[in-house]
């Protein structure tokens, strides 16, 4: 690794590699086509962006292309990027929608080594030619089961591949596999090497799963309560952008601290969004699944699926961006008893710890009964000393008192007048 990198690791206080860092570095720094699994927050970016980084030649025009499937997770990968690129002495630019696009050219013709974007985006500036593709020597597809899922993802990345030199070194990397995934050799007309440490990688923290029992029309009330829990953040993933927008209205109307990510929104007000939940001035993120996709968001206590995903990958992709990088973390699954006990028949062969949940006097509880027990024991009133108890303990707390005489004042007028008649009889 170069020494530059060596030093921020130990800024970082990285001990070591994660198993995708240390099994992918070899295969890329030779110029391997490669692809490679890792589960959720096991560092991924580090581990395509380090060895890559250090084949680019500073000031030599962009050779290196990262595609990603949202604005979100573009910027977050070029922030991590532009940081390592920095102490080569290279630069390293996110080019996305809903970003200002003159702003974006002028970046450009500073001939950046690294960019980061989303396919449309980047394939519009490529036929634009503001974007110069004949120095290029590796693409990398992060998300890639993602980005290649559905024929029109798939076609626009093979279309920018497709602007570059035969040679072009490609790496696809996910947490999850897809039929297209496996079959890139078909697509890009290359054997890859597989690098698969799902099964060996111990990163994750502990991650609880709760059940949460809640019919559809009491879900937004459910999200309430879960924000007013002590210490709460969380993003909630729906099915759509109109349930987004729906929820976030009435929790809005009930002043609950949250915002939204939807494609309309501007690309800082979906930055500020983040920055937000990361600085804990909001507790809820409403989202979908395209939206958040590959977000790492440190130490995220909690994911609420407010519509539980019906493919396992989604629910994986989901719950993974909590419990990151050995900290703990909760998932919490709302959905009436039929959801639930599908959801449980999708989980079933993953291992994961499941818990009933109920929310119970501010708090998200496993054992409702037993919860309550308690609450009834600390309530309770305490038992009243009966008459005969409290007549005793009066007399005896008077038997304790000290005696006090009395200081008894004599009236001055008295005093004197007894004083004026004992000298009178002595007179006499």
């Amino acid at each position: 690794m170069n020494p530059k990198f060596v030093e921020e690791f130990a800024k970082e206080k990285f001990a070591e590699l994660t198993p995708i860092q240390e099994a992918a570095w070899e295969p890329l720094s030779a110029g391997q086509n490669v692809i490679g699994y890792a589960p959720t927050g096991s560092g991924k970016t580090l581990a395509y962006a380090l060895p890559l980084l250090e084949t680019l030649l500073p000031q030599d025009g962009t050779q290196l292309l990262i595609l990603t499937p949202s604005q979100e997770l573009a910027i977050q990968v070029n922030n991590v990027i532009a940081r390592f690129a920095s102490l080569l002495g290279m630069k390293s630019i996110a080019v996305i929608g809903g970003a200002n696009v003159k702003r974006q050219y002028e970046k450009l013709k500073k001939h950046p080594e690294v960019v980061v974007g989303t396919p449309g985006r980047v394939l519009a500036v490529i036929n634009e030619k503001k974007l110069k593709m004949h120095k290029l020597t590796a693409c990398v597809i992060d998300e890639a089961d993602e980005m290649l899922k559905d024929d029109e993802s798939l076609d626009l990345c093979r279309q920018i591949v497709g602007h570059a030199h035969a040679d072009l070194q490609l790496a696809f990397f996910s947490a999850t596999s897809s039929k297209k995934l496996a079959d890139v050799h078909r697509w890009f007309g290359i054997e890859p090497q597989v690098i698969d440490v799902r099964q060996i990688d111990q990163t994750q923290g502990k991650v609880v799963h709760y059940l949460v029992e809640s019919p559809v029309r009491k879900r937004v009330e459910m999200l309430r309560k879960l924000a007013n829990l002590e210490d709460f953040a969380g993003l909630v993933f729906f099915d759509s952008t109109t349930q987004v927008k729906d929820a976030a209205e009435k929790l809005a109307f009930q002043h609950v601290a949250l915002a939204y990510l939807s494609s309309d929104l501007s690309s800082q007000r979906r930055k500020q969004a983040l920055t937000d939940l990361r600085k804990r001035k909001i507790s809820l993120l409403l989202t979908t699944d395209v939206a958040a996709r590959g977000l790492d968001i440190a130490e995220l206590p909690a994911v609420v699926n407010f519509d539980i995903p019906r493919d396992l990958n989604t629910y994986i992709h989901r719950s993974g961006r909590t419990g990151r990088m050995g900290v703990p973390g909760a998932v919490i699954n709302l959905g009436n008893e039929h959801d639930l006990r599908d959801f449980k028949k999708l989980v079933s062969q993953q291992g994961y710890d499941l818990q009933p949940g109920y929310i119970y006097q501010h708090r998200l509880v496993t054992d409702l009964a037993a919860a309550q027990a308690e609450n009834s024991q600390e309530n309770k009133p305490r038992k009243k000393k009966s008459s005969q108890q409290s007549a005793k303990t009066a007399v005896n707390a008077k038997k304790k008192q000290p005696v006090r005489k009395k200081k008894r004042r004599r009236d001055q007028k008295n005093k004197g007048k007894r004083r004026s008649k004992k000298s009178e009889q002595d007179q006499n």
